[in-house]
């Protein structure tokens, strides 16, 4: 039975419901559910990395990079006024990238977790 994922998760996109129905295609309904709502709980909407990088703008430069765990890089952009705001200027640019890459991270580690019940 292929899942529905957008019934499943809120504001699921095509390009990462592509990616979840191909990673949890052989699992079982109730390995589904406990993936689903571990996944549910680390995934970062696209709108929320997009209100980080424009907080980057009004002085808060790095807020997206903490967002999707990349210290190093938010420590860098905000010490550094978002590389003097050409990195938060990219980041806007590139927020649903940033948040797949984000989201595809948190989908293999919550596919490990649920593989190894």
């Amino acid at each position: 039975m292929a899942p529905n994922f957008m019934n499943l998760i809120p504001a699921l996109e095509g390009e990462e419901m592509v990616f979840l129905q191909h990673i949890t295609r052989d699992l079982p309904e109730e390995r589904l559910m406990t993936f689903v709502a571990l996944y549910n709980s680390k995934r970062r909407k696209t709108d929320q990395i997009l209100l980080g990088c424009v907080l980057g703008f009004l002085g808060i430069a790095g807020v997206q990079r903490f967002m999707v765990g990349q210290n190093g890089m938010g420590i860098i952009y905000f010490f550094t006024a978002g590389l003097c705001f050409i990195g938060t200027i990219m980041d806007t640019v590139n927020h649903k990238r940033l948040t797949f890459e984000y989201n595809q991270q948190m989908a293999r580690e919550s596919m490990a977790m649920v593989s190894s019940y």
